[in-house]
């Protein structure tokens, strides 16, 4: 009864803190469309109607249709990526495996905005593909919505590749083994036993490559200046950022995409629950590479190949754009400089002011996000707390939607009057951008801890509280401790996908408080590409060693523990 209350105390706790952050703001964005002008002081009603106008209107429906496909795409081709890269990657050594792992952090925490123009820079008509290397092709192939899937797939699948790689880290080899000794093949060994084990990571990953896929708005809406492609994030950006502003119809759009991310969740629900998969126990061992043995070279040249392609086209054409001085004139000995990277150091003023506040919100919304994490995954995956269902889907709810709706929501709650005399009237101060930033880092880390939890029996805590351990004591020696990779992997994650919010930090960013992505922002709007890739590359370059340097240490411990 006392491990109950516990848990039930605990499950509270996690839903007041997800109700306030996440569900709060999201209802203010809905609230909006039944009751427009409340939060200004109005009570009206609104035109319900609208709800079907989806299917009518020939941008909205086109948008929900381009959703679908380039969601469902990338989330079939980026989850099998990233599941055959993290098998790989944790059962053999290869050259290139490290570089494999960076390039996964790289492509996390880049925003999608760059990706995009690196992209364009390299596929359009007059890009580099075309005039370097003859490459006519590209173009067509690129802008199309088969290209625009292998490009999202190529941005995505390292969410599927850290999850599952981080379920990786203990292996359990009983089964396997006996099946050997009835003669299986290693294949099917595989095939039977060790990939349906794995279920609830790839179904974790396939999560978050869906929802990052359909609420991404940095990359869909760059390339639709070379190809027009609206999604369902674009078009809530145009209803709020057009005159007259929709808020409206953005809480509609808005409202699909929760549908959506709601029935993804449903058939993962579905799938999980028809098996159990905690299959650890005291002679569980860490995963440690092998020795590829015939098939090192091939195993080296195909993921070489891969990095070639999935950083060196969007990154290092950002790398080729910051040391140009005239694009059009190509990458010849007098056409390079280092203008831009002089520029930057010399009128630096808001961009290194600006990579310490987006350090300091990241840090703690990542530190933040991994308490409220735990205990949200805890309670899905260990307790019988009857709001489950609804914690599973608020932490999941803020990933789904776009930032500028959730920033959007942040406005209408936190810039209440009555608030001020409270002292919480928090719009325009940097507290809200840590509040949003906590709201993000949630459903990343909750997704990336459950997928490990699953493995973990829960007879394993039963049996240290029946020896008197209390909660927090069973979490913090037997829990953390089996989960230690998932949770490294999950805060890193969070870590790095705060510090490049563009959209949040768009809408909320306070007067004189400037971050890293805002920086970057500006420059690409005013035409400054030579000096936004100078800072992109000086400001990525800063925040991919912080991640690759706190993941060294952590493995250090880890491997000494």
């Amino acid at each position: 009864m006392l491990r109950v209350l516990n848990v039930n105390r605990l499950g509270w706790i996690v839903s007041i803190l997800l109700g306030v952050l996440v569900l709060c703001p999201l209802a203010a964005v809905i609230i909006q469309v039944l009751l427009p002008g409340v939060f200004f002081g109005e009570l009206n009603f609104g035109d319900l109607s609208l709800l079907l106008d989806v299917f009518n209107r020939p941008l909205w429906r086109k948008s929900l249709e381009n959703s679908l496909l380039l969601g469902l795409g990338t989330t079939l081709l980026g989850t099998l990526l990233g599941t055959v890269l993290a098998v790989i990657r944790s059962r053999w050594r290869f050259a290139g495996a490290a570089a494999l792992d960076a390039a996964a952090w790289i492509l996390f925490i880049m925003p999608s905005f760059i990706l995009a123009q690196g992209w364009i820079m390299f596929s359009a008509g007059n890009g580099l593909a075309a005039s370097l290397l003859g490459w006519k092709w590209v173009s067509g192939a690129v802008f199309s919505p088969g290209g625009l899937i292998v490009v999202m797939t190529f941005s995505k699948f390292p969410l599927a590749y850290l999850t599952v790689r981080a379920a990786m880290e203990w292996k359990m080899d009983m089964l396997s083994q006996a099946a050997r000794l009835c003669g299986a093949r290693p294949w099917r060994v595989w095939l039977s036993i060790e990939a349906p084990l794995l279920l609830p990571s790839i179904c974790s990953g396939a999560l978050l490559v869906f929802m990052d896929t359909i609420g991404d708005f940095g990359l869909p809406s760059a390339i639709a200046v070379v190809y027009r492609f609206p999604t369902l994030p674009y078009s809530i950006y145009s209803a709020i950022y057009t005159s007259p502003i929709r808020f409206d119809m953005a809480g509609v759009l808005s409202l699909y995409l929760v549908l959506l991310i709601t029935l993804a969740i449903a058939v993962q629900f579905y799938i999980l629950c028809r098996s159990r998969y905690d299959i650890l126990s005291g002679r569980a061992e860490r995963l440690i590479p092998g020795s590829s043995g015939q098939y090192h070279w091939l195993l080296s040249g195909a993921v070489i190949l891969l990095l070639i392609v999935v950083i060196g086209i969007p990154i290092g054409s950002s790398l080729v754009m910051s040391v140009l001085q005239v694009q059009s004139d190509g990458l010849v000995r007098s056409n390079l400089t280092l203008q831009h990277y002089a520029e930057l150091f010399r009128q630096g003023a808001d961009l290194f002011p600006g990579i310490g506040r987006s350090l300091a919100i990241a840090a703690i919304a990542s530190l933040a996000g991994l308490l409220i994490g735990l205990g949200a995954a805890f309670v899905l995956s260990y307790s019988r707390f009857r709001f489950k269902k609804a914690i599973e889907t608020a932490t999941l709810i803020s990933f789904a939607v776009p930032g500028v709706v959730l920033g959007i929501g942040y406005i209408f709650v936190w810039n209440q009057k009555w608030l001020e005399v409270l002292g919480l009237r928090l719009y325009g101060t940097p507290t809200i951008l840590v509040l949003a930033a906590i709201a993000g880092a949630i459903p990343v880390i909750t997704r990336m801890i459950t997928g490990s939890m699953a493995k973990v029996p829960e007879h394993l805590l039963d049996a240290a509280q029946l020896q008197g351990a209390s909660l927090v004591s069973r979490v913090r020696r037997i829990l953390i401790p089996l989960i230690r990779g998932a949770l490294v992997s999950g805060a890193l994650a969070a870590f790095g996908s705060c510090v490049f919010d563009l959209a949040v930090n768009s809408i909320l960013f306070p007067p004189n408080f400037v971050t890293l992505p805002i920086v970057i922002d500006d420059a690409f709007e005013d035409m400054r590409f030579g000096y936004a890739s100078a800072a992109t590359v000086t400001g990525g370059g800063i925040i991919v060693l912080i991640l690759i340097v706190i993941e060294a240490v952590f493995k250090r411990k880890g491997a000494t523990a």
